[in-house]
């Protein structure tokens, strides 16, 4: 049994790597129900091992259950770049213990999702979508180290500089821009404007800003 487990582990990283060069969405969809698939007998042989491992104990021994994994989803990660590729860190204590075909990455031209499974009883996953810009799948890949696993993102564009990991958190970080609502009188309209502005911007834009203001009831004061 011990090698039928290890031929499944064998097939289910072969087509991991297989995934990880899919570009049709069809046919990385048939290779992750194949990997599902062999996952689920992975699973199974080793609690029909533990039963039968279970049985050649005296009667008298409590039996022992195997613990279920729970699902976690990650958040937290840092990353870096060079001209070729963007870097994720993920810290995940004694993920090097796991098992080489539970730690995977799935690629695909503007997102990225980790999967670790069986890591002290859970299995992790770091999705992230929109990326900021294209990554050439075929060329990403991923490290286990000790204690983290670092994600390897090619770049479509060499030499690129990415401001932001997603257009997501370009876009939360992008200043607003006022409207003027044309129902409204259009001084009401501008004050609002520059009042927004004024809350928006930093000592220096409400300094200039202040100063106009004086100036301009200075000069109304003077007619």
């Amino acid at each position: 049994m011990s090698t039928k487990l290890e031929d499944l582990r064998l097939d289910v990283a072969e087509l991991n790597k297989l995934l990880n060069t899919a570009v049709r969405q069809r046919v990385k969809d048939v290779l992750l129900i194949e990997i599902r698939k062999l996952e689920t007998e992975i699973t199974t042989l080793k609690e029909l091992s533990e039963k039968n491992s279970v049985s050649d104990v005296p009667v008298n021994s409590a039996p022992v259950s195997k613990p279920k994994c729970y699902e976690v989803k990650l958040n937290n990660y840092a990353w870096d770049q060079s001209d070729k590729f963007v870097k994720i860190f993920v810290t995940l204590k004694n993920v090097q213990n796991v098992d080489p075909a539970d730690v995977f990455c799935v690629f695909a031209p503007k997102s990225v999702e980790l999967k670790v499974n069986g890591l002290d009883n859970r299995n992790y996953s770091l999705p992230i979508k929109n990326l900021l810009e294209e990554i050439d799948a075929e060329k990403s890949h991923w490290k286990v180290k000790t204690d983290n696993v670092v994600i390897f993102l090619a770049k479509k564009k060499v030499g690129s500089k990415w401001s932001h990991m997603t257009m997501f958190e370009k876009k939360a970080h992008e200043p607003r821009i006022p409207k003027l609502d044309q129902s409204d009188d259009p001084s009401a309209g501008l004050m609002d404007m520059m009042r927004q502005i004024y809350e928006d911007g930093d000592d220096d834009m409400k300094r200039t800003i202040a100063k106009a203001w004086t100036e301009s009831r200075e000069k109304q004061m003077s007619f």
